[in-house]
């Protein structure tokens, strides 16, 4: 069964229910805690009564600097929504670990973006090394994957689309909130993966609902791909998608054919202008609400409550 772990300004803390008991352990970081993993069952499994977790200020439980790694466009909803067709080659991108944050952070809007989006995504959280040239299969996962935490890959679409690259666009402070867990997992809890279900919601109102069986490169496929090119240490970050409902849609193929005809700046003009009459961006004020659990429980990752609010 997998445990839960928060992380606070004075420690980490393994839950129980509503509870949670600190965990004995000298860890600063995410990879030392995995490396004392042995402290984390210890103090699940304490008579101590513990103390509320909502008493208790959540910090990210993936800390920084440490590599952030997202895949792209990776569930087939998602896909449908961005106006893709056919295969679709499996593509990653970095994130600046500076833009990891907590649970219930406030995720600010820089001054210069118009188009603020949204995407829920499980995150795996590396527990051992990944060399360069490593095959992970299935039954591998245990062996490189400690836990998993729940995520929103916040986007700047604006200057996404204008610019063509996803680094910039995704790395301002605030725009990775993480947690409140990291569920340590056992072997056999890999088997539950494809139950969890990613649901998000703005003010109350549903955006984002699928499971992992919507996704288009597992996990384990995800690894052998990116580690062609890519180490990954204890403590690194993946995020492996997020699945339909965001704010950004393609817009029609007649009017995407017309807009391919106009100069740059015409086209991006247009596009934009049509786009300011999208309601479903983040503004000023919103409330984004995400959790990642199975139906039945076994693994829970928590529930994100972000408030969104402009630069000062």
């Amino acid at each position: 069964m997998s445990t839960n772990v928060l992380r606070t300004p004075d420690g980490w803390w393994a839950v129980r229910d509503e509870r949670a008991v600190r965990i004995e352990t000298k860890a600063v970081t995410t990879a030392e805690l995995l490396a004392d993993r042995d402290a984390v069952p210890e103090a699940a499994a304490s008579t101590e009564s513990g103390t509320p977790v909502a008493d208790l200020v959540v910090l990210p439980p993936v800390t920084t600097p440490c590599r952030v790694v997202a895949q792209m466009v990776n569930y087939r909803s998602h896909a449908k929504d961005s106006g893709f067709t056919g295969d679709i080659p499996p593509a990653f991108f970095r994130k600046a670990s500076g833009s990891v944050s907590g649970p219930h952070d406030t995720i600010i809007r820089p001054a210069h973006v118009n188009f603020l989006d949204y995407e829920v995504e499980l995150g795996l959280v590396m527990g051992a090394p990944l060399p360069v040239g490593t095959v992970v299969e299935e039954r591998d996962l245990p062996s490189y994957v400690a836990g998993l935490v729940l995520t929103n890959d916040v986007s700047a679409r604006d200057v996404q689309l204008t610019k063509t690259q996803f680094y910039e666009s995704k790395s301002y402070p605030t725009f990775t909130p993480t947690g409140p867990y990291l569920a340590l997992l056992e072997p056999e809890d890999f088997a539950h993966l494809l139950n969890l279900r990613l649901r998000l919601s703005v003010n109350g109102v549903p955006r984002q609902d699928r499971t992992l069986a919507d996704m288009i490169v597992r996990p384990a496929r995800a690894l052998t791909l990116l580690a062609r090119f890519q180490t990954l240490d204890p403590g690194d970050l993946l995020l492996t998608g997020t699945p339909g409902g965001t704010a950004l849609k393609a817009p029609p193929k007649p009017v995407e054919k017309i807009a391919a005809l106009l100069p740059p700046a015409l086209k991006w003009k247009a596009f934009f202008n049509g786009q300011a009459k999208n309601p479903l961006y983040l503004r000023d004020g919103d409330l984004v609400t995400a959790t990642i659990a199975t139906p039945d429980g076994h693994i829970d990752l928590g529930e994100q409550r972000t408030a969104v609010a402009d630069a000062t």
